[in-house]
């Protein structure tokens, strides 16, 4: 989910004071060598090759209906149950990566590898952001005005004249204003720009939530799932197709190179981060497996002495600590199922608040 384009497209606009704005496009991307290491392996590698590593294999929508595959095989006995927890694991880390990639794009905010893009795909302002005014234009040029603000710790800069911010009525969302900063319809002749399709027309993406790449993240996440399902050769296919993914990111600059090795550290640290939460029937096997075979070489010489209390204390010992386990299971399960159904009516919830709450819902 990506909730500020067109917040992002123009707060980082640089300008100098007494000139006119620059526009979007003079925004210069960062310096990034794992795009210069994409062009010189272009120059080195085969054609073949080449034209290989540039052709879209595999898509977004493809890596998630590996996922559905993946979480509904255990209906066909291909995958060990419980494979909907499995499904209900993959979903819940990619929430979680949702929000902390939420977090991290729009705390710094980068330019965008495609400097046509906002203009490309959004009707955005043509001046910065209030709080770009005030905080970063008047010292995005002059170093000295950046040592200035250091040592001050306050903005002292004089502001120039901007147009005034336009400010519809969008009922108890009217905090989203200066986040989206819908255009004046009476300005740029269009209509649509309710909360409603402000946000549609933002469902596509940004061009500044950057890092972490969130297509890598999702591809890793398949990956990860794929091999604690299936750590064969159809994994290692995966990972290999992952790979490629991330290496068409950079090529096609969509994102940096950070953002891409970002999205996939975050995907195998959260998803070895969430595997606690959803208990497994063939770990609680396991652990009952490990624990006889614990106290199979006492139970034999117990058997062999003919002392069946021996013996019968052994498998007590056994059961007492299988039965600790299922109740963590049970806390798990519970904990699973409580999370599970508050997200539900909470999503549900703040759905029905909306429509009702807002002015034109």
């Amino acid at each position: 989910m990506r909730l500020t384009p067109n917040f992002c497209s123009y707060l980082i606009c640089p300008s100098t004071t007494g000139e006119a704005l620059v526009n979007k496009r003079n925004t210069a991307p960062l310096p990034d060598s794992g795009q210069w290491t994409v062009l010189f392996s272009n120059e080195k590698l085969p054609k073949v090759i080449v034209a290989l590593l540039r052709e879209p294999i595999i898509g977004l929508h493809h890596y998630l209906m590996l996922f559905l595959l993946l979480a509904f095989s255990v209906l066909y006995g291909c995958v060990k149950a419980p494979g909907m927890a499995l499904g209900a694991r993959y979903m819940f880390t990619m929430a979680c990566g949702r929000l902390i990639r939420v977090s991290t794009f729009t705390a710094t905010i980068l330019p965008s590898a495609r400097p046509w893009c906002a203009q490309a795909r959004f009707t955005i302002a043509n001046h910065p952001h209030p709080w770009a005014q005030k905080y970063y234009v008047p010292y995005s040029k002059d170093p000295r005005m950046v040592q200035q603000i250091i040592s001050r710790d306050e903005a002292f800069a004089s502001l120039e004249n901007y147009p005034a911010e336009y400010v519809p009525n969008w009922g108890s969302l009217q905090f989203l204003v200066n986040i989206l900063r819908p255009r004046d319809p009476a300005k740029t002749g269009q209509t649509g720009y309710d909360w409603f399709n402000t946000f549609k027309n933002s469902a596509a993406g940004g061009c500044n939530d950057l890092m972490f790449s969130g297509h890598v993240f999702v591809a890793v996440l398949t990956a990860m799932a794929w091999q604690e399902a299936y750590p064969g050769w159809t994994s290692t296919l995966i990972w290999l197709l992952v790979v490629h993914t991330a290496q068409r990111e950079i090529r096609e600059r969509h994102h940096y190179s950070v953002d891409v090795v970002t999205g996939v550290y975050f995907g195998i640290f959260l998803w070895n981060t969430t595997g606690w939460i959803w208990a497994s029937r063939d770990q609680q096997k396991e652990l009952k497996l490990k624990l006889l075979a614990a106290v199979e070489d006492d139970i034999q010489k117990a058997a062999k002495d003919g002392n069946l209390e021996k013996i019968t204390y052994m498998l007590n010992k056994v059961s007492t600590a299988n039965k600790d386990n299922e109740q963590k299971d049970k806390v798990s399960y519970w904990f699973t199922m409580l999370l599970g159904c508050f997200v539900l009516f909470m999503t549900l919830g703040l759905g029905l608040l909306t429509f009702t709450w807002t002015a034109n819902g």
